[in-house]
């Protein structure tokens, strides 16, 4: 009986070292470093489609690995998720080896991850969202040390100009929501507006806010808003105070999702969701059954496909390490969703939103022949 217990023994620890060493092995292809919440699990993500490159790497790609760090600045929602998702699809496709920073909304944290970063000997570094004051002297530190630096939605052109800066289109976006806004409403009507001034995307499309209050002789009512890692929850409570002293507002504008989220939710719980219409930027699957949902407020949406974007960045950073980048600001262009169209084609998430809309994809932006592209 010893004997037999020994060997089984022995056996059970054989297979447990197995394991262990298996799941080493998995875990060796990437570092995730910090509270990184923003990656979608596994089974629920969206899994693109990765199409072979028909040229040989070029330098430092044809030696890997390829190390990068990306510090990422998130907030709450669908959208860094989904952005998340599909860098790092498009990273893995192209053997990058990557360290993700995450300080969810708290701008300190991010600062000592960049220079966490900065020291960590990577070849290049990714930056998503932020403060413009407060990344900006960190993003030249980092260029200064000879590392190539992209960055997504922080203003950095004038203080970094060395940089890329990459953004979706945000003039363009707000357009197309307040463009629809106006054809629904007209001139000449109560308006309430959410937004978070300070963060770039979202100063880009106040500018063209202003524009539209002004030509259009629309009265802003009230301007709330707040940016934290509970974005709709937060911001749902601030609109409900503000349709609780204004009543009247036929339309708001809350051009970030998680900003509308919030927004339709105060509609709906003061009963005016057959009175006052929301327009928002950004989409989910989340988004798409809250804009879908009987008697939903939320009108329309202008867009990107996040998933899209974040493989867009990556190649951008992919396309610098080899010397191949030429422009120093990229912008990505978006598309106008109505919530009629989801209605019509019986949409319910963003699978059967990329059939309809193909244009959402964005595989030959920032692309090159060397570089295996992601479809969606």
């Amino acid at each position: 009986m010893t004997t037999t217990l020994k060997a089984s023994r022995r056996k059970g620890i054989l297979f447990l070292a197995i394991l262990l060493a298996f799941a080493l092995f998995s875990a060796g292809c990437s570092q995730d470093t910090g509270s990184d919440t923003t990656a979608a699990p596994a089974t629920t993500a969206d899994v693109g489609t990765t199409e072979a490159p028909t040229a040989a790497m070029p330098a430092p790609f044809d030696a890997p690995p390829v190390k990068i760090a990306v510090v990422q600045n998130s907030g709450a929602g669908d959208y860094f998720q989904q952005w998340t998702n599909g860098a790092k699809q498009q990273a893995d496709a192209l053997g990058i080896e990557y360290t993700w920073y995450d300080a969810q909304a708290d701008n300190a944290k991010q600062a000592t991850d960049m220079e966490t970063a900065i020291g960590s000997g990577v070849q290049g570094i990714v930056v998503d969202h932020g403060q413009t004051d407060t990344m900006c002297p960190l993003i030249n530190d980092a260029l200064d040390a000879g590392i190539p630096v992209v960055i997504y939605d922080i203003a950095i052109l004038e203080c970094a100009p060395a940089a890329v800066q990459t953004q979706q289109s945000d003039a363009s976006l707000a357009d197309l929501s307040l463009g629809q806004m106006l054809e629904d409403i007209g001139k000449d009507q109560p308006v309430g507006y959410v937004n978070v001034l300070g963060i770039a995307p979202l100063d880009r499309r106040h500018v063209v806010w202003e524009e539209y209050v002004a030509a259009n002789n629309w009265d802003q009512v009230f301007f709330v808003g707040e940016f934290t890692n509970a974005v709709a929850t937060d911001n749902a409570q601030l609109v409900d105070a503000a349709l609780k002293a204004n009543p009247d507002v036929r339309a708001i504008f809350a051009p970030y999702d998680e900003l509308t989220k919030g927004t339709v939710s105060a509609i709906n719980d003061n009963g005016l969701a057959d009175k006052i219409w929301a327009y928002g930027i950004d989409i989910s699957n989340a988004d798409i059954e809250v804009m879908t949902a009987e008697g939903s407020p939320w009108k329309a949406t202008a867009t990107t496909d996040p998933n899209a974007i974040g493989a867009a960045v990556m190649r951008t950073m992919a396309l610098e390490l080899a010397g191949q980048q030429v422009d120093r600001s990229v912008d990505f262009p978006g598309v106008l969703v109505t919530q009629q169209f989801l209605l019509d084609n019986n949409i319910t998430n963003m699978v059967e939103l990329r059939a309809a809309m193909p244009e959402l994809n964005l595989a030959d932006v920032q692309s090159a022949d060397w570089i295996p592209a992601i479809q969606f």
